[in-house]
């Protein structure tokens, strides 16, 4: 059988598909991750999960798995920031604040693709100077949507969350679960194999 080709480089995605008994073969996609003008936050992760799926050269009968994790705050886009300043600068816009984390999960059948938005609402504590300082000295905001890794000192940030908490982390895994069943089922893949 075919097996699920996972069109990312995230660790974070493998892990947890990994810790949930679904093996995947890792092929990262290679695309323009740069928004269109004016793009709205939900138009843009869903486009760029669908071209991500869609950019894998994995065959007719290939299985697919993309997604892409963004954080939008007043409808824009907070991505990863470039250095320090960008770092605090995002720290400090999300403090005591409710922000939305939107995951966008593609799954690819040979050319048809499906997708998906799971949503999480992540709020935030208010946020000392020092408190963005000791995170930022940390490293971890540098290469996650939003400055911040709820799964490592980030979760120190949040004060509140409602919604899936693994889509915070970069993929929503009891969503994600169930849709790859579905899409086995519908290939004519054994059950226990996604």
């Amino acid at each position: 059988m075919t097996p699920l080709v996972l069109a990312s480089a995230s660790p974070r995605r493998r892990d947890l598909l990994a810790s949930a008994g679904v093996d995947v073969v890792i092929r990262p996609a290679a695309i323009d991750e740069n928004p269109w003008p004016d793009e709205p936050p939900l138009a843009y992760v869903r486009r760029m999960a669908r071209e991500k799926a869609l950019a894998i050269d994995a065959g007719d009968g290939a299985r697919v798995l993309a997604a892409d994790t963004i954080v939008a705050l007043d409808g824009r886009v907070l991505g990863k920031p470039g250095d320090e300043t960008e770092a605090c600068a995002t720290l400090r816009t999300l403090s005591g604040r409710t922000h939305r984390v939107h995951t966008a999960v593609a799954l690819r059948h040979g050319r048809r693709v499906a997708v998906r938005v799971t949503t999480t609402r992540v709020t935030f504590r208010a946020l000392s100077e020092a408190d963005i300082a000791r995170y930022v000295a940390t490293g971890e905001p540098f290469d996650k949507a939003g400055g911040y890794g709820i799964q490592g000192h980030g979760g120190a940030l949040v004060e509140h969350i409602a919604g899936s908490y693994t889509n915070v982390v970069g993929l929503p895994l009891a969503e994600t679960l169930a849709r790859i069943a579905h899409m086995a089922a519908s290939t004519g893949a054994p059950h226990g194999s996604p």
